[in-house]
């Protein structure tokens, strides 16, 4: 039985089988390790693909190959974002119109302040109203002349016409929001609007509900409604 250099008895003569201390004499070469035994690796996530290419390289829809024209797609709604959620509902159209009338108790006012030819201007004891659609991106208001080649969108020559009322007195601008801006470009008698007096060429917003007073008793209401 050989003896280890602690001193131990041992039955090997490589390494001591008390304490495991290598043996005189006993080759210094470690055992080849074992070869590593493969470890289960989870399979491996594909990944995202591209956004689909048309044929001339432009991204096209993932549902339906339509090409892209925007956020979503044209053909079947597409959000490519990723947000969920159907096309957003388009927007709808507002129609809005100009109702004219007469206005007695304007006319009263006018009259008590003593404008131009107060005394020659009578009020009309029948003038049925009339209503204009505002379309465009600008909107006359005034009376029409031959002379001058005018013929406003709000046509205010009558019958009954107002006196006041100057053949280009005011103007209705279209907002890029779908609202509307007034604007006085000089009329002879000026125009109000709710009471106050505009001041010339700067315009004003107006919306629904909105008096427009000019001449000597005609009065314009805006009205909003869903075509």
């Amino acid at each position: 039985m050989a003896t280890c250099p602690q001193g131990h008895p041992s039955g090997a003569d490589d390494y001591c089988d008390v304490c495991g201390t290598q043996m005189a004499g006993a080759s210094s070469a470690s055992p080849a390790p074992a070869a590593p035994q493969p470890s289960a690796q989870p399979s491996a996530q594909p990944s995202a693909q591209p956004p689909a290419q048309g044929s001339a390289g432009a991204e096209t829809c993932p549902i339906c190959r339509t090409p892209r024209a925007g956020q979503f797609c044209e053909v079947c709604g597409h959000d490519y974002s990723g947000a969920s959620g159907a096309l957003p509902l388009p927007m709808t159209g507002t129609r809005w119109e100009a109702v004219t009338a007469a206005d007695r108790t304007y006319y009263e006012k006018v009259i008590a302040e003593g404008g131009p030819d107060a005394d020659a201007v009578a009020f009309p004891p029948y003038c049925p109203e009339r209503s204009f659609g505002l379309h465009g991106e600008q909107v006359r208001i005034g009376r029409r002349s031959k002379a001058r080649n005018l013929a406003p969108e709000i046509d205010l020559t009558g019958p009954p016409e107002d006196p006041g009322v100057s053949h280009l007195h005011a103007v209705l601008l279209a907002q890029p929001d779908g609202s509307w801006m007034l604007v006085d470009p000089g009329s002879s008698n000026g125009t109000q609007v709710n009471g106050r007096p505009l001041q010339v060429n700067v315009p004003v917003r107006i919306g629904p509900g909105d008096r427009v007073h000019l001449g000597a008793w005609t009065v314009i209401t805006l009205r909003e409604g869903t075509p």
